[in-house]
C-alpha cells in the first residue's frame, strides 16, 4: 500500500455541522449509503436507516430497533459496538465511514454498562479480558461482588445517611465564630430562606444548629401565607445555586463561614535460586545501548551484555546483588546460567521481589587534553532496562516454571513496579525460569507465635534518646540491638516509633519476622500522622500494610479527603491488585459520594501510564460498578473536558493565528454548547455549571495558552463561576501545593488562628492536563503597580501603589477590614511559602482580592527549587515580604509599628502550629514519591521540608532559627524588589 494517510481522523477533527456520507451493512444483505450530520446521535442514525430500508428489499426481515445495535472499527483499530445510543457519530469517531448492523446478542444491561464504563475510563472492558491473567480475572469478581453489595446496601439507607453519602456536608475545621464576624461583633447572622415562590429572611445565632433555622423559617412561612405549621423534619436546606445542603448537628458557622448574609432553599426531603534463560527483543531492530552520562564519553562502542538481580524487602537488600557472566550483544543474547543468592528459601520475606537490571558492557574513549598521548580506554556499565516480579504470587505460592517479563527502561529500580511493561514492541524481553525445589507446591507458611521476650530490666536512658530524636533513620549496630531487645516497651511506650523498629527488623530472617508481626497485633492503633508513613515502599510486608489501614479506619470523611491524593499514589507500592489499601478506598469511595468522584479523577488522570494503568483503570471499574448512578454525572463532566482539550488544541495547533472570537465561535456550536453546559464542576462536584457564557470567554497569553471559561449560574443573578483549562503542563505538583496550603489552614484555625487563606482549587485530569479554579475580584500586583507609573521599573518600587488599590477598591469605612485580610492572609503565605520552599515569587505569581486578600498562584517549583539566570539565583530571600506590603499592614503610617508587630505573631504563631506538625507534613510529602514530580523523586528532596520545619529541634530552637529567616526576608526584600522589576522589563520587552 502506498504511503498515505488513511481513516477519518482529520474529518473528525474538523469544526461544524457538514455532513459525511456514511455506508450501512444491515443484517439482511442490504447496503445503504446516505448522508449523516456530525452532530446527529447514534439513536437517530439507526431511525434514519429504519427509514431508508423500508424501500429496500428484504425490510420484512428486519425486526424491532431494539433488537439491534451498530458496530464499527474504532480509532484504536478495535471492534466496537456503539451501545450507548445517546453519542454523536462525531464523537465515536469510526476509523472509516461504516457501520455495521447486528442482531444483539447478550444481556442488554450488562453491554450498555460496560460500553458505558469503557468510555468512562478510557480503557475497553475486553482489554482486562485480553490479560488471560487469573489474578486479574479473580481480583474483578471479587471487586464486583463487593461493590454491588455496597450499592445494594445504599438503597437501603434512611434518608439522613442517604444525604451524608450523596451530598455530605463540607465543614469548616472548627466551631469558633469566623473572623469577618469576630472584628464587628456580630451576634446574629441574617439568612434568606427562599420557598417554592417567595422567601423570608431569618436571623439565628451562628452557634445555632440548622433545625434552629428550618423552625424559625417554616414559623415565618406559616404566618405569612397563613398556613398550617409544618415539621422541620420533612424539609432540608440546600445552599442557593449548588449542590450543596445544610443538614446535621453541626452549628451553622461552619457552613456559613464567608458572609453574614447567606441565601437558602428550603427543598422538601425526598535457597533461592533461578535462571535466566534469555533476552528476547519483542521488535526486529537489535537493543539500543545508551551511554552514560559521562561528560568525556566521545564514543561508545557495546561489547558485552549482564544481567544483574537483586532480592529485596522494600528498600531493603535481603542478600547479596549476583551477576550474570557476560555475552555478546545480538537479537537473542542467551545466557542459559544459573543465578544462586545466599539466602535459604525458609528465611524468605512474605513480599520478596526479584529485581533485575540489564547493562551493556561498553567501551570509553577519554580524550586527554594533550594531542601526543593515545587515548585511553576503559570500560564501565551501562544501564539499559530493569524489571522486577514477585517470588511469591498473588495465592501466596512460591514462583516456578518459565516468565516472560517485559522490561522497562533505565537503571535498577527496586521500588519500580512488578508490573510487565505493556508496551511489548518497544520493551526488551527477559526469559526466567524459577525452579521446582519441591515435587508439590510450596506456600509461605504462616507465621507460628513465640513466646514474648522478657522485659529487661536496665536503664532505658539510650532508648528514650533513640525515640526522642525524629530524625534518626540511620542506627549503629548497638543502637539496632538495643531496639530489638527492648520492642515491648517501644511498644508500650513509644507506639509512633513503630516504624523505627520495623526499619531494624531482619526481614530476611524468619524467627525475626515471627516476633514482629507476632508484637504488631497487639500494637495500638496510631493517629494518622504516624500510620501514614507505614505506607511507603520500605514497609511491603502485608502484616504492616493490614495494620496501617486498620488505623486509617478511624479517619474522618474530610480528614481522609486531605489524604486522598498521597493514598492514591502509594497504591503504585502495593505488590498484588487485592490489597487492603484498595478494598479500604473502594468502601469508602462508595460511602461517600464526595470522595468516590475524587478518586475516581485521581485515578482516572494516571490511567495513560503503564505502570499503573492496568491497576487504576481495574480500580475505576469496580467503583463504576459499585456506583451506575454515578457514572452518569461522571460521563458528563468527562465530555466537557474532551471538549475543552479539543478547542485547546483548537487555539495552540491552529493553522492560522486564532483569535478570541475564533475561540467564541467555535464553542457556540451545538455540540460544544450541549457539552459545555448542565454539569457538576470536576473541580468540586457541589458547584453546578449551568450554562457556558461564550461572550466571557477567552484564553490567555502563555505558551500552553490555557483557556478561560465562565459559567452562568441561574439560581444566583448576576453569579458566575469561572474555570482555567490548562494543557501541557502537569499540574500535580501545583495540586499537592494547594492541598498542603488547605492543610495549613486547616490546622491553624483548630487552634483558633483564621489567616483568611484561598487555597483555591486544581485538580490534575489527565496527561499533562488539568483545571484551576477562578479566583474571583482579583488583580496582579504587578497591575497595581504599574497603574502609579508608566514605568515598571518606577512602578516596582512604590510602596503607595499597593496601599492606594486597596482605597480604590474599598469605601472608607470597610479599608480598615481590608488592611485587617491582607496583614492575615499575608501571615499566612509567608509561613506556607516558606515551609514548603515556593520558588518564582514574580509580582505575577502573587494576586490580591478586593476585599484584601493575598494569595499566591503557580507553583511549578518548590522544596527550595528556586529559579537561577546565567547561574544566579534570582530568589535570595526565604519568603517575599517587602516594604509596600509593609506599608499596608501599617496603614501607611511609619510609626504604626503595634501592627507590624501584631503581624510578626501572627507569622510566629502559625510558624510553630506548623512545627508540631511537622512529621504530618514529611511524611505526605514522602508519599507523594510514586508520582514521579521532576521536583520530588527521593528522601533528599524532603530534606528542605525537615529543615523548614526544624524536625528533631526544640520549639524554641525552631522559632529562634524562623525569626532569624523573617528579619532576613524583611532585611533583603530590596532584592526582590529588583527581581520582580527585571521580570517586568523582560515581560514588556516580550516580542
Amino acid at each position: 500500500m502506498p504511503p498515505g494517510k488513511y481513516g477519518m481522523q482529520e474529518e473528525w477533527e474538523k469544526e461544524g455541522d457538514q455532513a459525511i456520507n456514511m455506508d450501512f451493512l444491515l443484517p439482511t444483505g442490504i447496503f445503504l449509503k446516505f448522508p449523516v450530520s456530525r452532530n446527529d446521535t447514534i439513536k437517530n442514525i439507526k431511525k434514519m436507516v429504519w427509514k431508508n430500508a423500508r424501500s429496500e428489499a428484504l425490510f420484512c426481515g428486519l425486526g424491532d430497533p431494539d433488537g439491534y445495535v451498530f458496530t464499527c472499527i474504532n480509532e484504536t483499530a478495535e471492534r466496537e459496538e456503539l451501545e450507548e445510543e445517546s453519542r454523536r457519530i462525531s464523537d465515536v469517531r469510526p476509523f472509516m465511514c461504516v457501520l455495521r448492523l447486528v442482531a444483539r446478542e447478550g444481556d442488554r444491561v450488562e453491554k450498555l454498562t460496560n460500553a458505558q464504563i469503557s468510555l468512562l475510563i478510557g480503557k475497553g472492558l475486553h482489554e482486562f479480558e485480553a490479560q488471560k491473567n487469573d489474578e486479574v480475572n479473580e481480583f474483578r469478581t471479587k471487586m464486583r461482588v463487593f461493590c454491588e453489595e455496597k450499592a445494594q446496601d445504599r438503597q437501603s439507607l434512611p434518608w439522613q445517611k442517604w444525604m451524608e453519602y450523596s451530598f455530605p456536608c463540607e465543614l469548616e475545621p472548627c466551631c469558633s465564630l469566623p473572623q469577618s464576624l469576630k472584628s464587628k461583633n456580630i451576634k446574629k447572622i441574617f439568612i434568606n430562606v427562599k420557598f417554592e415562590a417567595s422567601d423570608v429572611s431569618s436571623s439565628v445565632d451562628p452557634h445555632d444548629q440548622p433545625l434552629a433555622l428550618m423552625k424559625s423559617a417554616l414559623k415565618k412561612k406559616a404566618t405569612v401565607f397563613r398556613l398550617m405549621r409544618q415539621e422541620p423534619e420533612d424539609y432540608t436546606l440546600q445552599v442557593n445555586g449548588r449542590w450543596d445542603f445544610i443538614y446535621g448537628k453541626h452549628p451553622l458557622c461552619q457552613k456559613l463561614c464567608e458572609n453574614a448574609t447567606n441565601c437558602c432553599f428550603l427543598c422538601e426531603c425526598c535457597e533461592f535460586l533461578f535462571s535466566v534463560v534469555c533476552l528476547r527483543s519483542s521488535s526486529a531492530s537489535k537493543p539500543h545501548v545508551l551511554p552514560p552520562s559521562n561528560h568525556y564519553c566521545v564514543s561508545v562502542v557495546p561489547l558485552q551484555l549482564v544481567v544483574q538481580a537483586g532480592l529485596f524487602h522494600g528498600s531493603e537488600l535481603l542478600c547479596k546483588v549476583v551477576t550474570s557472566s557476560e555475552v555478546t550483544v545480538s537479537s537473542e543474547p542467551l545466557w542459559n546460567q544459573k543465578l544462586e543468592f545466599d539466602i535459604n528459601v525458609a528465611d524468605l520475606p512474605r513480599m520478596s521481589r526479584l529485581c533485575f537490571a540489564l547493562y551493556g558492557v561498553i567501551e570509553k574513549t577519554k580524550k586527554p587534553r594533550g594531542t601526543k598521548k593515545k587515548n585511553k580506554k576503559a570500560v564501565s556499565d551501562c544501564p539499559i532496562a530493569w524489571v522486577n516480579t514477585m517470588v511469591f504470587d498473588y495465592k501466596d505460592q512460591l514462583k516456578t516454571g518459565e516468565f516472560h517479563l517485559s522490561t522497562w527502561p533505565d537503571l535498577l529500580n527496586p521500588m519500580g513496579t512488578v508490573e510487565k511493561n505493556p508496551n511489548v514492541d518497544s520493551a526488551a524481553e527477559l526469559l526466567i525460569h524459577f525452579p521446582n525445589i519441591r515435587p508439590h507446591p510450596l506456600y509461605y507458611p504462616p507465621l507460628e507465635k513465640v513466646p514474648s521476650p522478657k522485659r529487661l530490666h536496665k536503664t532505658y536512658f539510650k532508648l528514650k534518646e533513640i525515640m526522642d530524636n525524629k530524625n534518626y533513620t540511620e542506627f549503629f549496630e548497638d543502637e539496632k540491638e538495643l531496639l530489638w531487645k527492648l520492642r515491648t516497651e517501644v511498644r508500650d511506650h513509644y507506639p509512633e516509633s513503630l516504624s523505627k523498629l520495623l526499619l531494624i527488623t531482619k526481614w530476611n530472617k524468619r524467627e525475626d519476622v515471627v516476633q514482629m508481626v507476632n508484637l504488631l497485633r497487639n500494637w495500638p492503633d496510631l493517629p494518622a500522622i504516624h500510620a501514614l508513613e507505614l505506607l511507603d515502599y520500605s514497609f511491603p510486608d502485608p502484616a504492616v500494610r493490614s495494620f496501617t489501614i486498620r488505623c486509617l479506619r478511624k479517619l474522618s470523611d474530610d480528614e481522609l479527603l486531605h489524604y486522598l491524593i498521597q493514598l492514591v499514589q502509594v497504591l503504585k507500592y502495593e505488590s498484588y491488585l487485592d490489597c487492603d489499601l484498595t478494598t479500604f478506598l473502594l468502601e469508602r469511595a462508595l460511602s461517600n459520594r464526595r470522595i468516590g468522584h475524587f478518586l475516581f479523577w485521581h485515578l482516572r488522570s494516571e490511567t495513560h501510564v503503564a505502570s499503573v494503568g492496568l491497576r487504576f483503570g481495574l480500580i475505576l471499574e469496580a467503583y463504576c460498578r459499585g456506583n451506575i448512578h454515578h457514572i452518569k454525572l461522571l460521563t458528563k463532566q468527562n465530555e466537557a473536558l474532551g471538549k475543552m482539550k479539543a478547542l485547546s488544541d483548537f487555539v495552540k495547533l491552529g493553522s492560522q493565528k486564532v483569535t478570541a472570537e475564533d475561540l467564541k465561535q467555535c464553542i457556540r456550536q451545538e455540540s460544544y454548547l450541549e457539552a459545555l453546559s448542565d454539569l457538576l464542576s470536576p473541580l468540586n462536584p457541589s458547584i453546578i455549571l449551568s450554562e457556558i457564557c461564550t461572550d466571557r470567554c477567552r484564553f490567555m497569553d502563555s505558551k500552553m495558552k490555557p483557556l478561560w471559561l465562565m459559567f452562568k449560574n441561574p439560581a444566583v443573578e448576576g453569579d458566575m463561576v469561572g474555570i482555567i483549562f490548562k494543557n501541557g503542563d502537569d499540574l500535580r505538583q501545583d495540586m499537592l501545593t494547594l492541598q498542603m496550603i488547605q492543610l495549613m489552614e486547616n490546622l491553624w484555625k483548630k487552634e483558633g488562628l483564621d489567616l483568611r487563606m484561598i487555597p483555591y482549587g486544581c485538580l490534575s485530569t489527565g496527561n499533562k492536563m488539568g483545571l484551576i479554579e477562578v479566583v474571583k475580584n482579583s488583580d496582579t500586583i504587578a497591575n497595581i503597580q504599574r497603574n502609579s507609573s508608566n514605568s515598571a521599573a518606577t512602578a516596582a518600587f512604590n510602596k503607595d501603589a499597593l496601599l492606594n488599590w486597596l482605597k480604590s477598591k474599598n469605601p472608607e469605612d470597610k479599608l480598615d477590614q481590608a488592611i485587617e485580610e491582607f496583614t492575615l492572609s499575608c501571615a499566612g503565605y509567608c509561613v506556607a511559602t516558606y515551609v514548603l520552599g515556593i520558588g518564582d515569587r514574580h509580582n505575577d505569581n502573587i494576586m490580591i482580592r478586593e476585599t484584601g486578600q493575598l494569595f499566591h498562584i503557580d507553583f511549578g517549583h518548590f522544596l527550595g527549587n528556586f529559579k537561577r539566570k546565567l547561574g544566579i539565583n534570582r530568589e535570595r530571600v526565604p519568603f517575599i515580604l517587602t516594604y509596600d506590603f509593609v506599608h499596608v499592614i501599617q496603614q501607611g503610617r511609619t510609626n504604626n509599628s503595634e501592627k507590624f508587630e501584631r503581624f510578626r505573631e501572627y507569622c510566629e504563631r502559625a510558624y510553630k502550629i506548623l512545627c508540631r506538625n511537622g512529621t504530618l507534613f514529611v511524611n505526605l510529602f514522602a508519599m507523594m514519591k510514586a508520582a514521579g514530580l521532576p521536583e520530588l523523586t527521593s528522601f533528599k528532596d524532603i530534606q528542605y521540608l525537615k529543615d523548614s520545619l526544624a524536625l528533631g529541634k526544640t520549639e524554641d530552637e525552631a522559632l529562634k532559627n524562623f525569626k532569624v529567616k523573617f528579619n532576613e526576608a524583611l532585611r533583603e526584600s530590596w532584592k526582590t524588589k529588583v527581581n520582580w522589576m527585571m521580570h517586568s522589563l523582560a515581560k514588556d520587552n516580550r516580542p
